[in-house]
């Protein structure tokens, strides 16, 4: 009999980490069963194409299973470490030189519709108005939201990989914020 049928309730969070440290195949395809879909969301809010996400996702899982030893429960629970690793892996890989041609010809749209397409949210996204909210954005300010808020870069890296300095960037995404506020506030 399977060690996971014999339990009735889901498994607990220390049993799945001293499942993982052990490294038991049973407690090694329960998380993927259970935590693979929103863990696969995580990085493909950073990276639209879903090609590089599946593949940052699975560098990211094993990364997950073999580095167990250095999750800390005193830090957090499992799910926000495990997020935590997807998250920078899919950071890294935009910091990559494979993924900059990519990123140079990504625009907002087609991250947007790219989005639509890969999660079926284009109903949700289109009833609450994202796309018409950003479209009065002038170019710069839709450059920067895209840049931080779709692609996960911070401030400072936009500044650096771009050469806009730190104070323009920062302008320019609040001025960003209030444009959206006042649009958001007369719908």
């Amino acid at each position: 009999m399977c060690f996971f049928c014999s339990l009735t309730n889901p498994l607990e969070e220390k049993s799945i980490i001293s499942g993982l440290k052990a490294r038991n195949k049973q407690t090694v395809e329960y998380v993927y069963d259970h935590y693979s879909g929103a863990l696969f969301a995580v990085i493909c809010r950073i990276i639209p194409d879903k090609d590089i996400a599946e593949e940052v996702f699975h560098d990211a899982f094993i990364k997950i299973t073999r580095r167990i030893d250095s999750y800390d429960e005193t830090k957090g629970r499992l799910y926000t470490w495990m997020a935590n690793v997807c998250r920078n892996a899919a950071i890294d890989k935009t910091r990559s030189k494979e993924f900059s041609e990519y990123r140079k010809t990504n625009t907002i749209d087609d991250y947007v519709y790219g989005l639509e397409s890969q999660s079926g949210t284009s109903e949700m996204v289109d009833g609450i108005g994202v796309k018409e909210l950003v479209e009065h954005l002038n170019e710069e300010q839709k450059f920067i939201v895209d840049c931080i808020y779709f692609k996960g870069y911070t401030h400072t890296e936009v500044s650096e990989e771009f050469d806009i300095p730190l104070g323009t960037v920062k302008s320019r995404i609040r001025a960003a914020i209030n444009v959206l506020k006042r649009k958001a506030d007369k719908i």
